[in-house]
């Protein structure tokens, strides 16, 4: 989608900061109604984007983390799009509500957080991550919201585990109507764990060419269509799809189709729909070319998903000689690999048991939470090829 004349930019600071957070605030009113110029949050710690202008109906340009591709893009998002999908979570949830405000504004969950909060007329208690997430902060923050209201938060898995650690954090969100978690998978384990201890948590699909989530627990909101087509592919349709790319026509092209005619979003993800739930399986680009043999990572990384001792886990591909590439591990914390090879092989056979484990301190993330599965990738063999001690990896 080429950029069109038609309506002012006004470019704005990102991040958590109460100062990012007001002015982005003040500005999304007018953004969303089409009377004043949409608006583009921008990473603060990154240069001033090139001016652009926005196709009329246009409220925000939002660009995506580009976690697998490792390059983002420029995402117009129509004000009608961001209002429904506001209004589907408020009918979804208990209504409209207070929000914490701990993602940074310029990734969509941060962004919509704020339009929420606008749809709702509520202003959101912001808690400011720019420092790190501690929970202990997050318990405060939550004890801030106005207990006449529901009161909402939305979470990555990685500050929900950290939530989960801290026994007051725990506590404090207990009185919530929901927690959101979303922009990576969550381990079953710990989605477990947070629902047994009392929290409403609810999972979210989705992504900026979305709005956001537009799938909650795998049940699709209001108005949102997901299809699964013959090779399981996601397709996602209705009023929040974005209006397209700004700066890729032929992603733009690729991604945005119309599909029995309608407009639908071509998604790289894996699933499948049992009863209208939708199941999320994992990439289409995950595959690990290994011995002649296709395996998932995605389904090596589910399989892995109740396994104890291991801690925040991703699964890429290593070049190698021999096998062409290694299923590898790369975790947080792990039992040793022969463990983890029986546990997958019990589940998806041996051809997909992980033949290289990398233990790291903290996975390389890009965006809100989301692996940068490259970086990982990247950081596993350097690992492997420098028999670091953390490694252990067979023949």
């Amino acid at each position: 989608m080429r950029s069109q004349p038609g309506r002012r930019v006004a470019v704005l600071p990102g991040g958590t900061g109460p100062r990012a957070v007001a002015a982005l605030l003040a500005a999304l009113p007018a953004a969303l109604d089409g009377t004043g110029p949409a608006v583009r949050p921008t990473d603060p710690a990154l240069r001033p984007p090139s001016p652009v202008t926005a196709p009329p109906g246009v409220a925000a340009l939002v660009t995506t983390s580009g976690s697998t591709s490792g390059t983002g893009r420029l995402v117009a998002l129509d004000g009608a799009g961001l209002l429904a999908s506001a209004h589907a979570t408020h009918a979804r949830l208990a209504g409209p509500g207070q929000w914490v405000t701990c993602l940074p504004v310029h990734h969509v969950a941060g962004l919509q957080v704020l339009v929420r909060s606008v749809v709702a007329g509520t202003r959101p208690v912001v808690l400011d991550t720019t420092a790190g997430f501690r929970a202990a902060e997050l318990a405060a923050a939550v004890r801030r919201l106005d207990p006449g209201r529901p009161g909402y938060l939305s979470l990555v898995p990685t500050q929900l585990a950290r939530v989960m650690a801290d026994d007051d954090a725990v506590a404090a969100l207990r009185g919530l109507a929901a927690v959101l978690v979303g922009g990576a998978r969550t381990a079953a384990p710990l989605l477990d764990e947070a629902r047994a201890a009392g929290l409403t948590v609810v999972t979210t699909y989705g992504m900026t060419e979305t709005g956001g989530g537009c799938v909650y627990d795998g049940v699709p909101l209001d108005g949102v269509e997901v299809e699964v087509d013959a090779e399981s592919r996601v397709w996602l349709g209705g009023p929040v799809l974005a209006r397209g790319y700004l700066d890729d026509e032929a992603a733009d092209r690729e991604t945005f189709q119309v599909r029995d005619g309608r407009r639908r979003l071509r998604t790289n993800d894996r699933g499948e729909l049992t009863g209208g739930r939708l199941t999320v399986l994992g990439r289409l680009d995950d595959v690990v070319l290994t011995g002649g043999l296709n395996v998932s990572a995605g389904a090596v990384e589910q399989a892995l998903g109740d396994l104890p001792g291991l801690g925040e886990a991703v699964v890429v591909g290593v070049p190698d000689d021999h096998w062409g590439a290694v299923v590898t591990v790369v975790a947080t914390a792990a039992p040793p690999l022969e463990e983890l090879r029986e546990h997958v092989a019990a589940r998806l056979g041996r051809h997909h048991a992980p033949r290289a484990l990398v233990r790291v301190p903290a996975l390389p993330l890009r965006g809100p939470g989301k692996v940068d599965r490259l970086g990982a990738a990247a950081r596993a063999r350097d690992l492997l090829a420098g028999a670091d001690p953390g490694t252990e990896r067979l023949p």
